[in-house]
C-alpha cells in the first residue's frame, strides 16, 4: 500500500499516519483502562459482594473470556469494515456494560457485567491491524510494540488512578459500595469521548477509508482459513498466552496479592500493582525495536530466537517473584519478569504481522484470542481453593519456561520468494 511511513516520530500528529498512531494506541489505553477499572477495587467489592476466592477467580476469568470470542471477530471486522468503524463501534457498545456495573449487587449480576465488559479488551486488535496499515515493514515491528505497550499502560493507570478516585468519591461522603460503582462512570465516558475523536481524526489507510478507495469491495473474497493449518500461527498463539495473558491475569490479581500477602492498603497495593503495568511505556517498545534489529540482522529465525530467549527468562522471574519472601523483593522479582514479559509481547507482535501477509486480519487477532486463553486458563489457578496464590505463580512460571522452548524449536522462516511483492506494501494484504 502506498504512503506508509517507513520512520516512526513519536512526537508528531503530522499526516494521518502519525494521528492514527497516537489515536489508536489512545483508544487501546481508555479501553484498558475500563477493562481493568474494577481490578484494584476489588478488594472492596469482595468485602461488600461477600465474594469467596472461587468465586473472585471466576471474576477474573470472566473478564478475559469475552475476549477471546471478541477478538477472532474483530480481526474479521476490521478486513470487512475498516479499522475506524470496527474502533468507534466497540468503544460505543463496550461503553455500556462499563457504566452499568455499577448496577451489579450481588455475585452473578457482577460476574456478567464483568464478562460483558471483556469484549473492549478485543480493541488491542484494532490498533496492531490499524498500526499496520499506516508503517512500512522495516518499521511495522516498532509501530507495533508501541502502541500496544502504551495501550496497554492502560492497566497500570487503572490500577493506580482508580484506587484515588475512588478515595476522592468517599471524601465527599458517599459509602464504599457506593464509591466504587460512582468510580467506573469515569471510563465510560472516557470511552465516549475516545469513540468521537477516533470517527473524526482517523482514516483506514494512507490513502483513505475503505469506501472511498474501494478497498472493501476489492476484498469481499473468502478468508483463507488454511492459515489455521501454519503451525507458526500456533507458536505466536501459545508465546502470547504466557506473556500477555499473564499480563492480564497479574493485572486482575496484583492488588489483591499485595493486600493479602505483604498486607498493604488498597491504594499502595494499587500503586504497586500499576508499577508493573507503567512498565509498558518502553518495555513492549523495546521487545518491537529489538525484533526488528534481529529481523534485520537474522531474518525471521533472529526474531524467533529473541522471543524464545526473553520468555525463558520471563519464566525464571516469575519463578521468583513467587519465592519473594519480602514486599521489596517481591517488587524486584516483579519489575524483572515484567521487563521481559512486555518485551514478550513486543518481540511476539513483530512476528505477527510477517507470517502470513495476505491474513494479518486473522493472524492478529487468532494470537491475540491465545493471549486472552492464556489469561483465561492462568485464572482457574487463583481460583482453586487449594492453591495458593504463590504455588500459581510458580506453576505458570515453568509453563512459560516450556513454552520458550516450543519457540526455539519452531522455524520462523523468511517470506517464500512469491509473497516478497506482498510483504513490500504489507497494509495491502491486511
Amino acid at each position: 500500500m502506498k504512503n506508509q511511513l517507513t520512520k516512526l516520530n513519536i512526537f508528531s500528529l503530522k499526516g494521518v499516519q502519525m494521528r492514527t498512531f497516537h489515536i489508536t494506541w489512545l483508544m487501546f489505553f481508555v479501553c484498558f483502562f475500563g477493562w481493568f477499572g474494577l481490578a484494584p477495587l476489588m478488594p472492596t467489592i469482595r468485602a461488600e459482594l461477600h465474594l469467596t476466592k472461587t468465586q473472585v477467580g471466576n471474576t477474573i476469568i470472566a473478564s478475559v473470556a469475552a475476549t477471546i470470542i471478541a477478538r477472532l471477530l474483530i480481526g474479521k471486522l476490521c478486513d470487512v469494515w475498516g479499522p475506524r468503524k470496527t474502533a468507534v463501534r466497540l468503544l460505543l457498545i463496550g461503553s455500556i456494560p462499563v457504566f452499568l456495573v455499577g448496577l451489579a449487587h450481588d455475585y452473578t449480576s457482577f460476574v456478567l457485567f464483568r464478562l460483558a465488559i471483556g469484549v473492549i479488551g478485543a480493541s488491542f486488535v484494532i490498533t496492531q491491524f490499524h498500526t499496520s496499515m499506516m508503517f512500512a515493514p522495516n518499521i511495522k515491528g516498532t509501530a507495533n510494540a508501541i502502541t500496544g505497550g502504551w495501550g496497554n499502560l492502560g492497566g497500570g493507570v487503572t490500577n493506580m488512578v482508580m484506587p484515588l478516585i475512588f478515595a476522592a468519591i468517599v471524601g465527599f461522603g458517599y459509602t464504599n459500595a457506593e464509591a466504587w460503582r460512582y468510580a467506573m462512570v469515569i471510563p465510560g465516558v472516557m470511552m465516549l469521548i475516545i469513540a468521537f475523536v477516533y470517527y473524526k481524526f482517523t482514516k483506514d489507510t494512507p490513502e483513505g477509508n475503505y469506501g472511498e478507495i474501494g478497498y472493501t469491495k476489492a476484498k469481499n473474497g473468502k478468508t483463507d482459513w488454511s492459515a489455521l493449518s501454519d503451525w507458526r500461527i500456533w507458536a505466536l498463539a501459545m508465546a502470547y498466552a504466557a506473556c500477555f495473558g499473564i499480563e492480564l491475569t497479574f493485572d486482575n490479581v496484583a492488588s489483591l496479592h499485595f493486600v493479602d500477602t505483604f498486607h498493604l492498603n488498597q491504594s499502595a497495593a494499587g500503586f504497586w500493582a500499576g508499577i508493573f503495568g507503567f512498565m509498558n511505556l518502553f518495555a513492549r517498545a523495546l521487545g518491537g525495536i529489538a525484533s526488528d534489529k534481529a529481523g534485520r540482522k537474522f531474518g525471521m529465525r533472529g526474531k524467533g530466537l529473541l522471543l524464545a530467549g526473553v520468555l525463558l527468562l520471563e519464566g525464571a522471574g516469575l519463578i521468583l517473584f513467587a519465592q519473594a519472601g519480602s514486599l521489596m523483593m517481591a517488587i524486584i522479582c516483579m519489575l524483572t519478569f515484567a521487563l521481559f514479559l512486555k518485551m514478550s509481547n513486543g518481540a511476539t507482535y513483530g512476528i505477527v504481522p510477517f507470517v502470513n501477509t495476505k491474513n494479518v486480519g486473522l493472524v492478529s487477532g487468532i494470537v491475540g484470542a491465545g493471549g486472552n486463553l492464556g489469561g483465561m486458563l492462568f485464572g482457574f489457578l487463583f481460583k482453586s481453593s487449594t492453591i495458593t496464590y504463590v504455588e500459581a505463580f510458580t506453576y505458570i512460571g515453568y509453563t512459560v519456561i516450556a513454552v520458550s522452548v516450543i519457540v526455539l524449536i519452531t522455524r520462523f522462516q523468511k517470506q517464500p520468494a512469491g509473497d516478497v511483492a506482498v510483504d513490500s506494501k504489507l497494509a495491502g494484504a491486511v
